[in-house]
C-alpha cells in the first residue's frame, strides 16, 4: 500500500472567519473535524503511512495529531507542488495525494488496481460535475423545451486521489504550480481519469459544510459515522 500524502496547507479563505485560527481540515463537520474522516477512511484500507502536508497554522495539526503515528509536516507558504515534493521519500514506489478538504467514498483498492493496470500514467480520480441550478432548454419560438432540475453534466470534475508513480518525482520538480504540472500532463498524454461516481463532498464554502453536515447525518458519505 503506498504512502498517502493529504495536503492541508491552504488558507481557507471562503470559509472565513471559522479558518481564521483554525486550519480548515481542523473545521468539525457533524462534531468531527475533517481531517478525522479522511484518516479514518484511509485506515480503513490499511493505509498506514499518512503524512500531512500542513502550512497555514500547521502547528494545530501538528498538536492535533501529537499522539498519533502519522507525520504532519510543515511545508510552508507554497504550492501544491511545493507541498508534494517535501512529502515525497527516496524510498516511496509510488504515492496517494488527496486534498485535505474532502469526503469521497472512492475504492481505494481499485484505485490501486487501475493504477497498477496504467503503470506508466499518472491517475487522477473525477467525479461527474453536477449543476446547482435547474436547467432549461429553449426551443423555436423561445418556448421552454426541456427543464432539468440540477442535472449531473457530461463534464468531469478533479477530486483528488492522484496515484503518481516515483518515475514522475523528478519531473514535478520541474514545475511551480500543479496545474502546470497537471496541464503539461495532459497534453504528454500522461495522465489518465479514474471516474468515482459515488458520494463526494468538497467543503470550500459555508454552503458546503452545511450541506456535508446534512449528509453525514443521513449516512450518505461512506461508512462515517
Amino acid at each position: 500500500m503506498p504512502a498517502a500524502i493529504v495536503l492541508c496547507g491552504g488558507r481557507g479563505i471562503r470559509l472565513r472567519p471559522l479558518t481564521i485560527e483554525t486550519p480548515k481540515p481542523l473545521i468539525p463537520v457533524a462534531g468531527r473535524p475533517i481531517i478525522d474522516y479522511i484518516v479514518e477512511f484511509l485506515r480503513h484500507y490499511e493505509v498506514k503511512d499518512i503524512r500531512i502536508a500542513g502550512g497555514f497554522l500547521v502547528n494545530e495539526l501538528q498538536a492535533h495529531f501529537r499522539n498519533s503515528d502519522l507525520e504532519v509536516l510543515d511545508t510552508g507558504e507554497t504550492d501544491i507542488i511545493g507541498r508534494i515534493c517535501l512529502a515525497i521519500r527516496p524510498t516511496d514506489d509510488r504515492v496517494l495525494v488527496l486534498y485535505g478538504d474532502t469526503l469521497s467514498d472512492v475504492d481505494i483498492t481499485n484505485l490501486l488496481k487501475f493504477s497498477h493496470s496504467h503503470p506508466d500514467k499518472i491517475i487522477v480520480t473525477v467525479w461527474p460535475l453536477r449543476s446547482s441550478f435547474g436547467i432549461f432548454s429553449i426551443g423555436d419560438e423561445e418556448h421552454v423545451s426541456q427543464y432539468l432540475e440540477k442535472p449531473t453534466l457530461n463534464y468531469w470534475i478533479n477530486i483528488g486521489y492522484f496515484v503518481i508513480p516515483s518515475k514522475f518525482f523528478k519531473i514535478i520538480e520541474e514545475f511551480s504550480s500543479f496545474e502546470e504540472f497537471l496541464s503539461q500532463m495532459t497534453t504528454s498524454k500522461l495522465l489518465v481519469a479514474y471516474r468515482h461516481t459515488g458520494k463526494h463532498i468538497t467543503i470550500n464554502t459555508r454552503a458546503e459544510l452545511e450541506d456535508a453536515e446534512y449528509q453525514l447525518s443521513l449516512g450518505q458519505v461512506g461508512n462515517w459515522k
